[in-house]
């Protein structure tokens, strides 16, 4: 052998090493991070190669799976009632990934959560046998929320006051999520669809898009104002005048029924004819702190409100003059909120001030029903005393017995309630949003608490009311879920 071909043997050699080192030192350094890639296409043919674990309502699943016949990936999500449960499950899709409980239990749902391995597949890094997500909806509640609510745009949630199970979350219009969990084209096409219609059926608006809350918001202030002691009980006389002014202007308040009696009204009967004098005064008597204190302990400027899917943030603004703080005082200026914000407001209310951290998933368990996290007892908080919120409770009630929230009531069933309508679009140049939050009680003590927002609706705009659009949604929610 010549020297040059040994040269050329070395050479080859010391390439070959350097390979195989170099080879060593990606499995070792960088394995786990290239194995976890969102770009390794294994990791989605591993997760999409068996049928997934199912989100599971009252005990049946409301998901599936089925073989997919195009693509490299085995199989694809399917839907029970897609439409209706849309806004508890999300989606998940081929393509476009995962969301609400599909997002945060993939790990669960795919068999690839390490809890779910046996020593084999954990030895082996074999994905285990998917597990299931076991909701608190009520599937009575969910779809006579989703039907009262129709062609209407809006959403609605329920909870139970007494351990903070959301009972219903729905929202419309919704989707399919069926028809988009493939990778082929009739389901691109669908997704197409979707993100161009500009009613964001896509958009879960029962916790994601947080708008004025209108009159809604009078019961944070009239529970700053007993807290606070600026009066005693909801019989006490304010001092309110009306028409009332806002401070440093020359707005005046005006008063929905010009002829409702809200002149220093009790709080029980500002509530009961909705009186924005007496509220733009009460916020701006208590001052921005103390409503903005009440406020956050409902829940409002908690930008990690997870449930367990996070809730965008309700917001109460914390920059404002005397005159803005007045226009808070009856849920505008720059005052939001979610529907699963105002159900918490109720709930507390109804939970004799207490407020149990709502939730709609109790148990997370492997493929054989053991346990692998138990959610089914949350954490709560006082958020008034339990004196406060007995008055409320009772005010509350009258609005809906004699007040402007007439469409809740339910025979035989104590139902409070406060409507609310709010201004909607630059100068409400929009439709304005109707509002109607409550709590029902039946004679067994069972409780629920719900909140409704229609954001559109077929309505003229000078019918659009709270007791009008939005009240019957809530009693209907309500009555299943003390039936």
């Amino acid at each position: 052998m010549n020297r040059t071909i040994r040269r050329a043997g070395a050479v080859t050699l010391l390439l070959v090493l350097a390979l195989l080192a170099r080879v060593t030192w990606v499995q070792t350094v960088h394995g786990e991070a290239l194995a976890d890639d969102s770009d390794n296409r294994r990791n989605a043919i591993e997760e999409y190669g068996q049928p997934f674990g199912n989100i599971v309502v009252a005990g049946k699943p409301v998901t599936g799976s089925t073989r997919a016949h195009e693509g490299d990936l085995a199989y694809k999500r399917t839907y029970t009632q897609g439409p209706v449960y849309a806004p508890v499950t999300g989606f998940a899709s081929q393509v476009r990934g995962w969301t609400q409980l599909e997002g945060i239990y993939q790990d669960v749902l795919t068999g690839t959560d390490d809890r779910l391995k046996d020593p084999l597949d954990a030895l082996t890094g074999h994905q285990g046998k998917p597990g299931n997500v076991l909701t608190t909806i009520d599937p009575a509640v969910q779809k006579a929320g989703y039907e009262a609510l129709g062609d209407k745009k809006g959403a609605a949630v329920a909870i139970d006051p007494s351990n903070g199970e959301i009972l219903g979350m729905v929202s419309t219009p919704s989707f399919d999520p069926s028809k988009i969990s493939g990778s082929g084209s009739s389901d691109a096409d669908v997704w197409k669809k979707l993100s161009e219609d500009e009613d964001q059926p896509t958009l879960n608006r029962a916790m994601r898009q947080p708008v004025p809350p209108g009159s809604t918001f009078k019961l944070v202030v009239a529970a700053a104002a007993l807290e606070d002691g600026l009066y005693s009980s909801v019989d006490e006389k304010t001092d309110s005048p009306d028409p009332y002014t806002l401070k440093g202007t020359s707005t005046v308040m005006k008063n929905e029924n010009p002829s409702a009696p809200c002149e220093n009204a009790t709080l029980r009967d500002a509530l009961r004819y909705s009186c924005n004098n007496v509220f733009a005064k009460l916020a701006t008597d208590l001052g921005k702190e103390k409503v903005r204190a009440q406020a956050e302990k409902f829940g409002f400027n908690d930008s990690k409100q997870d449930v367990p899917v996070r809730a965008a943030e309700s917001s109460y603004p914390k920059k404002m003059d005397e005159a803005q703080t007045g226009l808070s005082g009856i849920g505008q200026y720059e005052v939001t909120a979610t529907p699963l914000q105002m159900a918490m407001v109720t709930q507390a209310i109804a939970h004799g001030g207490e407020l149990v951290a709502p939730h709609m998933v109790s148990q997370v368990q492997d493929s054989g029903g053991s346990t692998l996290q138990d959610l089914s007892d949350p954490s709560s908080r006082r958020v008034m005393s339990e004196g406060a919120a007995r008055q409320l409770r009772s005010a509350m009630k009258t609005v809906v017995d004699e007040g402007t929230g007439t469409n809740a009531k339910i025979p035989g069933v104590d139902v409070g309630g406060k409507t609310g309508t709010a201004q909607h679009g630059v100068d409400n140049s929009g439709t304005p949003y109707a509002w109607f939050t409550s709590y029902g009680e039946n004679s067994s003590g069972k409780q629920v608490a719900v909140a409704v927002m229609v954001e559109d609706s077929d309505a003229a705009r000078a019918e659009v009311s709270g007791n009008g659009l939005a009240a019957p949604i809530a009693k209907r929610m309500m009555e299943k879920a003390l039936d």
